[in-house]
């Protein structure tokens, strides 16, 4: 793999002036203005991906369809904006950086109002393909704007605004999607994103403007890269397909699993390819020649995996086996919310202070032992409290990781190439929490159905335990509901109980599998080279 360049950038400025002229620039407004401008955006992108989830039975509902058909507005909105995400490279030489960030701004603004208005699920999975296209490239976009509106011994600081808004929003959307439909109707979580977006559009247009080396090159439309766009649209199509239908069609078992499987490794494998051999790439898959941005990519994958295995499994165990309602697991979740308020700061300023491979290995050490404790705190008898402060140390970690590791894939890196860089790490991300969250699921249903074996074996006329408790049960039930129904009442209890405990185990299971996964994590972190704190996109500052 290639390494990060070292050429002194004093001499290459005195031999190239506009050189120089690039790396003088700096925004005219303060760039944290532009920071929280367009972390504004991103976050109400994000937020779209998780805040229809508890709406789906009432979308279904309202428009006549059934829950299986209403899963497919929460995946088509994920397939397009997959495919999109890595595109912002691409769109921004085209059009330029802030002009494509706006058009997507109106793009998804314009589709959320579809959506909310749609007369039926055809329409509205239409729209939900054209939202997910618009916010498939703020994402980047923002990240990107970021990362050039700030020097490099700020950026840090700067990826805690992106970071808190990439981890925040798919922890509230679920809580605010179910209050809004609950207490309006599903269509205002669609709605919402108007007035919102009105803002940013304006907020976009008066303070972003692109660097000098951002150029608009209309004619690289005519040399678009069909070819790769449709080779990542099939592999992109097939993951998510396969990723969102799989438990439900027994996965592998599933001729129709194994079709969308197949659409995905043969997609992919061309799509590499021929992006590899193409010279005008939507995607420049060259990047990972550089050894850091590959394996920060990677580690980036398995961290939004970790942030999305996170927000799913700790409401769906509070509400399935505690009997919480969805209100009350969200708000479950918040105090982890006002944590990252707090750590997010902290650790963009350590990045400024601190080597990014060194707070990597932080995040990762801090997430294995994250997850020990909660396979050992995860039970049935766990208090609103306890759930709470799960959250919060769940949340810890994860600023620490989020951050260093962005800031690390920039080092080295040229500036030009800066938006494929935001794109290409995003799309990562994206694609690891979708990876990750089938993967638990499908593992707490297989430890589950372990554990329900194990804990049958009991359940023996032979086993003095189980000969007391149904008596015990099947007598004091019997005086109730009458005798003839007691042992029946009884046995039912108990297979009952044995349901929600082999369930609990599975959950623990999980967690003791994404903590050896973490400490595996920390091994890996170490091959990350270790730059000197404040360096960025051209730095030659590794060692």
């Amino acid at each position: 793999m290639a390494t990060q360049p070292a050429a002194a950038p004093a001499l290459r400025q005195m031999q190239n002036p506009a050189l120089a002229e690039n790396t003088a620039w700096k925004p005219r407004v303060n760039p944290w203005l532009i920071a929280m401008t367009v972390a504004l955006a991103a976050f109400m992108e994000v937020l779209d991906t998780s805040i229809a989830n508890v709406a789906l039975p009432h979308i279904a509902g309202t428009l006549g369809a059934s829950t299986d058909e209403g899963t497919w507005v929460l995946t088509s909105y994920l397939v397009s904006n997959a495919i999109v995400l890595p595109l912002g490279g691409w769109a921004s030489s085209l059009m330029g950086r802030r002009n494509f960030f706006v058009f997507c701004i109106i793009i998804f603004t314009v589709a959320s109002f579809l959506c909310g208005a749609a007369p039926s699920l055809p329409m509205l999975l239409l729209f939900r393909v054209i939202q997910g296209a618009g916010g498939g490239g703020m994402q980047p976009m923002a990240q990107a704007i970021m990362a050039d509106s700030f020097e490099p011994h700020k950026r840090g600081q700067a990826f805690s605004v992106y970071g808190l808004v990439t981890v925040l929003a798919p922890s509230i959307g679920p809580t605010l999607g179910g209050w809004i439909t609950d207490n309006f109707s599903w269509r205002w979580i669609f709605f919402i994103n108007i007035p919102v977006g009105i803002l940013a559009f304006i907020l976009v247009t008066r303070l972003v403007e692109d660097p000098p080396w951002i150029k608009p090159d209309r004619s690289r439309l005519r040399y678009m890269d069909y070819v790769g766009l449709g080779l990542l649209t099939v592999a992109m199509g097939g993951l998510q397909i396969m990723l969102d239908k799989g438990e439900e069609n027994d996965w592998f078992a599933s001729g129709f699993i194994q079709f969308f499987c197949a659409l995905f490794v043969l997609g992919m494998i061309g799509l590499v390819i021929w992006e590899w051999r193409h010279k005008n790439p939507l995607m420049n898959l060259k990047l990972f020649r550089f050894k850091n941005f590959a394996i920060c990519c990677f580690l980036m994958m398995l961290v939004g995996g970790v942030l999305n295995a996170n927000t799913v499994l700790q409401p769906q165990f509070m509400q399935q086996l505690l009997g919480w309602t969805a209100t009350n697991a969200g708000m479950a979740l918040t105090a982890g919310g006002f944590a990252l308020l707090i750590v997010m700061p902290l650790a963009g300023y350590a990045t400024g202070k601190v080597s990014a491979r060194t707070l990597t290995v932080v995040g990762f050490s801090m997430f294995f032992l994250t997850f020990r404790y909660a396979a050992q705190i995860t039970t049935l008898d766990m208090s609103f409290s306890a759930a709470s402060w799960l959250r919060v140390v769940q949340m810890l970690p994860l600023p620490f990781c989020f951050i260093s590791i962005t800031t690390a894939a920039y080092v080295g890196m040229p500036r030009e190439q800066s938006n494929q860089v935001a794109g290409l790490i995003n799309f990562a991300r994206n694609i690891g929490g979708s990876i990750l969250i089938a993967i638990t699921n499908a593992q707490v249903t297989n430890r589950t159905e372990w554990h329900q074996q194990h804990l049958q074996a009991a359940m023996q006329s032979g086993s003095i335990a189980f000969q007391q408790q149904s008596q015990t049960l099947s007598g004091f039930l019997g005086n109730h509901f009458g005798g003839s129904n007691g042992m029946a009442l009884a046995l039912a209890n108990i297979y009952s109980q044995l349901n929600r405990q082999a369930a609990t185990q599975g959950y623990q299971d999980v967690y003791m599998e994404l903590s050896w996964m973490s400490l595996g994590l920390i091994a890996l972190a170490f091959l990350l080279s270790k730059n000197r704190p404040g360096t960025g996109p051209g730095s030659s500052a590794v060692h």
